[in-house]
C-alpha cells in the first residue's frame, strides 16, 4: 500500500484553490489526480484538519479485555491445546479460529511443548 500525500502537498494545494485555481489546473501543476483535490477539499471542509485517515488497524481483538484474562488463567492452570481453547471459547459465546487463539498465545509469550507426554499443550 502507498503512502498518503505529504501535508506540504495538500496544504499547496489548498493555496491554490483559495487562490481561484480549478481542480485539473492544480492537479496538472502538482502531478496529482483531480479528485485529490476535491476530496483534500471536502475533508478540510468536513473535519478542519487536512491530515490523512488512519491506514489500516480499524478491526479490534476478538481476544482482547476480559476474553484475554480468562484465557491467561486457563493456560496457567494446565495444559491445552489451540482447538481446545477455540472449543471452550466456543462454550462461552466467543465465535474465533484456532489461528487467533495461537496470535493471542504467542504474543502473552507462550509457547507449544512438542513431546509425547503433553502433544500440543501450551505452557506458560
Amino acid at each position: 500500500m502507498t503512502a498518503p500525500y505529504s501535508m506540504d502537498l495538500r496544504e499547496r494545494a489548498l493555496l491554490r484553490k483559495a487562490a481561484g485555481e480549478t481542480n485539473r489546473e492544480i492537479a496538472a501543476a502538482l502531478k496529482i489526480s483531480p479528485s485529490c483535490v476535491s476530496k483534500w477539499t471536502k475533508r478540510k471542509r468536513e473535519t478542519g484538519s487536512l491530515a490523512p485517515a488512519q491506514v489500516g488497524g480499524y478491526k479490534p481483538r476478538i481476544l482482547s479485555g476480559d476474553c484475554a484474562a480468562w484465557l491467561r488463567e486457563r493456560t496457567a492452570s494446565g495444559p491445552v491445546t489451540l482447538r481446545g481453547l477455540t472449543a471452550e471459547l466456543a462454550e462461552r459465546g466467543i465465535k474465533t479460529q484456532p489461528q487467533a487463539v495461537w496470535v493471542f498465545l504467542h504474543a502473552e509469550g507462550l509457547s507449544f511443548k512438542k513431546n509425547p507426554a503433553a502433544s500440543g499443550a501450551v505452557t506458560p
